[in-house]
């Protein structure tokens, strides 16, 4: 990540931060994804797994099958009609898929939709739900949606207690420099890279972002 940073021209100045993002900032929300998704594994895992049906987990993973084998349309059909009549564990564990097989196939719109259900049921654990409200506002991202509309999105992961807050304050940040608010992209990049509760790959993440703002500022 250094090298792509310090590969932008040195005469890019306030009026072309926009330019920087479009150029790197698929970097944030790529490797923003393959965090939230690692630590998904540990937040509640152990709780739906136990509730899980024999028969849930067989249709989870011939779904999955059917995905990693190239047929991503059955794989997710297979997965929202699990979603449909799974308990909350398996239920969980089919939509996070089938969003984020739709999100590969560039699909956005209805993959934060999928997020959505999510979000609203409330028999899954709240961890899991801002989970999906953390991915869908990075799926808009994605699709190209407004940044006050991503931003709203963000907005109850924030709290000093929520376990994906300093995801939502990287994505914050990166909303911000794509905006070109360099104030509030500086400031939130900062409060990242000096955060010891943060993930490491987040404090990097934010480090290079940062001295990439300076950089340029």
């Amino acid at each position: 990540m250094a090298d792509v940073f310090n590969e932008v021209d040195e005469e890019l100045r306030q009026e072309h931060y926009k330019k920087l993002w479009k150029n790197y900032g698929k970097y944030v929300v790529a490797l923003a994804v393959v965090v939230v998704l690692g630590t998904a594994g540990s937040v509640g895992w152990k709780e739906y797994r136990i509730a899980a049906r024999e028969s849930e987990s067989a249709r989870f993973v011939a779904a999955v099958q059917l995905l990693e084998s190239g047929d991503p349309a059955q794989g997710s059909a297979a997965l929202a009609s699990l979603a449909e009549d799974a308990g909350a564990g398996y239920r969980t564990l089919a939509r996070l898929r089938q969003a984020a097989a739709l999100r590969e196939a560039g699909d956005h719109s209805v993959a934060v939709s999928v997020y959505d259900r999510l979000v609203a049921d409330g028999d899954v654990d709240q961890h899991l739900r801002d989970l999906a409200r953390l991915l869908a506002a990075q799926a808009m991202l994605e699709l190209g949606t407004a940044n006050e509309d991503v931003a709203q999105r963000l907005v109850p992961l924030l709290t000093d207690d929520n376990p994906w807050r300093h995801s939502a304050r990287e994505l914050r940040g990166a909303l911000a420099l794509q905006e070109g608010d360099i104030e509030t992209a500086t400031r939130e990049f900062t409060a990242l890279s000096d955060d010891l509760t943060a993930p490491p790959g987040i404090r990097a993440r934010a480090a290079e972002l940062l001295a990439a703002v300076r950089h340029e500022n």
